[in-house]
Parts: C-alpha cells; structure tokens; sequence
C-alpha cells in the first residue's frame, strides 16, 4: 500500500515526532511511505534548495500515485489543507488525525464526505489503532 502522509512544514514543526512515529508506525506494517520527506528533521533546509514549482511537483506526484492519503492536522497548515482537498479529488480515502486541543477547520470537521474521517487521539497506541482500522480498511476497497 503506497500512503502519502501529510503534516504541516512551513506552519510549524511542532508535530515533527509524531510524523516520525506515523512514519515508522506505518512502515512496520509493510507501507509504503511516499513522502517520508514530512518526517525528516533536516526537510526545511532540504527544501530550500528546491524551487516552490519542483516542491509542488514531488508532492502532486506523489499524491497521483498514492492509495490513500493520512493527515495529521493538530498544527494549521494550508498546505495540508490542499493536499487534503486535492486527494479527495482524486478519490483517495482521506483520514485526518489529530490532538484533543487541536483547532480543527470546521471544513474538516464539518465534511461528511464518505472518503474522509477525523479522528481525535490522545496516545501513540490510539493513532496506531486508528492508523491500522483505516489501513486496513482502504485494503479492503
């Protein structure tokens, strides 16, 4: 299963540690992680090098060829927002994830949409087991 996992950059990187963990979490489970660049801690000064259009470009491709798509959205991000939308788009199954005090976008918590959930979670083990019930349910698909 390819998994385009996205979490906030230029927002803040706060969540830094928990991309690690989805990144590992998900990998251990025979995943493929396309954009692993979200959980490196050296991405900022990786991306600097690269143009907006040839971050933009990696990222679209990715998504194309992605299964589905995972976003930890506790930390605001409009890039994330856009990867979130664009995926749907493309049909991707869609599930975000995020803190109890997190400031979730009502268009997140307010999109019934059949190919998207957000789910709250408190611990690793939480995020895992909704990690594993969403993977395993695209699988099925």
């Amino acid at each position: 299963m390819k998994v385009f996992l996205s979490g906030s950059i230029r927002g803040g990187r706060q969540m830094l540690p928990t991309y690690r963990h989805i990144c590992k979490f998900l990998r251990s489970k025979g995943a493929d992680v396309l954009s692993w660049h979200v959980a490196d801690s050296e991405l900022e000064g990786k991306e600097s090098k690269m143009s907006e259009q040839q971050i933009y470009d990696r990222d679209i491709g990715l998504l194309k060829i992605s299964d589905c798509l995972i976003a930890e959205v506790t930390i605001p991000s409009i890039g994330v927002g856009y990867e979130i939308c664009r995926g749907l788009g493309m049909g991707l199954p869609v599930l975000c994830v995020h803190k109890p005090d997190a400031n979730v976008s009502a268009m997140l918590l307010g999109n019934s949409y059949r190919d998207m959930s957000v789910e709250e979670y408190t611990n690793d083990e939480q995020l895992e087991n909704i990690i594993s019930g969403f993977v395993g349910s695209v699988k099925k698909v």
